[in-house]
Formats: C-alpha cells, sequence, structure tokens
C-alpha cells in the first residue's frame, strides 16, 4: 500500500537531471527558487535569466521562460525584461564569478535604479566551471588554481562583500545571506528567496539572496568536507545576516535587527 507522496518535484523545475557535481548545494538553491515560484502561483509569468559559469544551466532546469546572458550581463537584460513586461516576475540566477568580477557593476548599477527584480547570487568563492581560478569573494589563504599558495593580499587584495556594498544603497529592498549546509539554514534560505521574491510582487524595488554554496570539486574536498569548510570557515568571513527586510517586525529596544552567525 502506497501512501501520500510527501516530496515531490516542484512544477517551476523540469525533470532534466542536474549536472552539478556530486556535494554542489546549487540544486538545492534550485530547489528554493521553484518551491517559491510554486507556491506564489507566478510560474506562467516568471522569467528565468540565467548568466555565465555553472549557472548558465538554469535555463535547462527552470520550468519558465528564460534568457541567457552574456558574462556579467544578467541584471541588465533582466532590467529590460522587467521595463517591458512590468507585469513579469524576473530574476537573475548569478555566481560569484560572473555577479562580483565582470559583473559587479552591472549589479550595483541594477540596485541604484532600484530596478524591481530578483538577484539569486551564489557565493562558493571561485570560478567553479573553469577548474576553481580566483573569484574575487575566495578567503584569504584560499588555494586556487591561479594562487596556488593561497590567496594573499599583497598580490589580490581582500575578499569582495557584495552584501555590505548593497547595504549602503537606497534602492536595495531586501537584502539577505544565507546558506544551504544542513536543513535549518535551507528553511531559513527559503524564508529570504520567497521574501525577495515577494518584495518584487509588491514593487519594493531591488531584491537579492546571496546563498553561501559549496564547490566540492575545485575546493579538493569531498562533499561532507565543504559543507563542514562552510560551516568553519567561509561564514566566519562573510557571517550570515538579514541586511534589509521590508517584511520584518520592528525589533524591541532590547533585541537585535538581524540575524548574524
Amino acid at each position: 500500500m502506497r501512501g501520500e507522496p510527501i516530496y515531490e518535484c516542484p512544477e517551476a523545475l523540469t525533470d532534466t537531471p542536474l549536472r552539478y557535481c556530486p556535494g554542489c548545494t546549487h540544486g538545492i538553491a534550485h530547489r528554493l527558487v521553484a518551491e517559491t515560484i510554486d507556491q506564489l502561483g507566478v510560474r506562467d509569468r516568471t522569467v528565468a535569466v540565467a548568466s555565465v559559469g555553472c549557472s548558465v544551466y538554469a535555463y535547462e532546469y527552470f520550468n519558465t521562460d528564460s534568457v541567457q546572458a552574456a558574462h556579467g550581463r544578467a541584471p541588465a537584460v533582466a532590467t529590460g525584461i522587467k521595463r517591458v513586461r512590468p507585469d513579469a516576475v524576473v530574476f537573475t540566477y548569478q555566481g560569484d564569478g560572473d555577479l562580483a568580477a565582470i559583473g559587479l557593476g552591472e549589479v550595483l548599477q541594477a540596485a541604484t535604479r532600484a530596478e524591481n527584480i530578483t538577484v539569486i547570487f551564489i557565493n562558493n568563492g571561485v570560478f567553479g566551471m573553469t577548474r576553481g581560478q580566483m573569484a574575487p569573494t575566495t578567503l584569504l589563504g584560499q588555494k586556487t588554481t591561479t594562487t596556488p599558495a593561497g590567496r594573499t593580499v599583497a598580490e589580490a587584495g581582500f575578499p569582495l562583500d557584495v552584501c555590505r556594498i548593497l547595504d549602503q544603497i537606497d534602492g536595495v529592498a531586501y537584502l539577505s545571506r544565507e546558506t544551504a549546509i544542513d536543513p535549518k539554514h535551507v528553511m531559513r534560505a527559503q524564508k529570504a528567496v520567497r521574501k525577495a521574491f515577494q518584495a518584487q510582487l509588491d514593487g519594493l524595488g531591488f531584491s537579492l539572496v546571496e546563498i553561501l554554496s559549496t564547490c566540492p570539486h575545485c575546493w579538493h574536498m569531498s562533499p561532507i568536507e565543504a559543507l563542514e569548510h562552510v560551516r568553519t570557515e567561509v561564514i566566519a568571513r562573510y557571517p550570515l545576516k538579514v541586511f534589509r527586510d521590508p517584511y520584518a517586525e520592528k525589533p524591541s529596544a532590547d533585541s537585535g535587527a538581524t540575524r548574524t552567525e
């Protein structure tokens, strides 16, 4: 006797098998976005903008209209779509190599203009698709194919904190940094993604959720080791935090305004 299914594929995902490496949390992030689209009932008017890098596969997996943008240009493409079709729900799906390197100017300008789009920013600290070169978000001391002895300030400067930069821009409506390393954090990330999309539906302006992800292959770690690395090393450099939340209840005088870990 078979019971009722308790775990099904969201309608906003296709049945295409994911090609991500074992232990990569791109798949979890995809599901969080797809579940949000289903919950909000907006699949028929959602447009996904895929970027360059591992995130490029997004257009194969989201069961929505989709466009692939040139390297770093996803926010500009999303802006054009949203301005032509203001009723559309438009989101970009970008890695740190795409968004924080060549695309940094694009995302900053979209935020400055308060473009009513949502950005899902996957930060795994390397250019994963092209064998793991240093990205702007690479940690100090982290070994990559272009920093084989480990990143140093003298050679490459400090890691870039995109959320801290965006937090200074008035056009940002919702901004949060999350991770997907265990069920507790996945549930928190789900709430953040839903609020980011809701901010767009409510016409509040630019919204972004950064998700600290893993890249076991380029980090030369097992999937378990990669998850632990995020927990102990990556979060220490990039603390989880809700930077802006228009739906948050106003804190009392003796409570914290944001969550940090």
